[in-house]
Formats: C-alpha cells, sequence, structure tokens
C-alpha cells in the first residue's frame, strides 16, 4: 500500500493527500509536478525511473489506512542528477 508520503522530497512543497500536484515514480520516491517534469524532466534522480501522478486516497479508506505523516527532504543537487536526466530523458519507460 502506498505511504503517501506527505510532502515534495526537492522543495518540501506540502503535497496532501487530496493533492493533484503530487508526483511519484515505482518506489515512491515523491516530488511536486513542478519539480517531476520541469527540474527532473520526467526522470527520479534517485532510480532513474519515470514520474506519475500519485493516486488520491478515498476519504473513506483514510481512518483505517492513514496517510504516511513522516514528512522526507533530501533536496538533490541539481549538477550531479543532470548527467541522469541527460541521460534517461528522451528514453521511453519501458526502456530505461
Amino acid at each position: 500500500m502506498l505511504e503517501i508520503r506527505p510532502n515534495c522530497e526537492h522543495c518540501g512543497k506540502d503535497l496532501p493527500n487530496t493533492s493533484t500536484e503530487a508526483m511519484i515514480c515505482s518506489f515512491e520516491c515523491t516530488y511536486c509536478k513542478d519539480c517531476a517534469i520541469n527540474l527532473f524532466e520526467n526522470v527520479c534522480p534517485t532510480c532513474s525511473g519515470n514520474f506519475v501522478p500519485r493516486p488520491i486516497r478515498p476519504k473513506k479508506f483514510i481512518d483505517r489506512h492513514p496517510t504516511s505523516t513522516k514528512k522526507v527532504y533530501a533536496p538533490k543537487n541539481i549538477d550531479k542528477t543532470k548527467e541522469k536526466r541527460l541521460k534517461f530523458k528522451d528514453v521511453l519507460p519501458k526502456n530505461r
């Protein structure tokens, strides 16, 4: 089950469960749409995977399956992630 992390790992922007700005990779690295698409160019700086919109957990399940309250804030060094972005940004996710 997804943790539904509460913030962007790079810029720290709050991304509550209902946010449509949250993007995740297959390892659930969580970034705001601006960081994921514009800054990292749809290449996860950790795993090189792509990003997809994070789903919203329906309210009826929140009590039984709460979302994470643990903030992960680990800004990436943009210069160090540049090589990975350049290598993978034009490669389809299924071919990475």
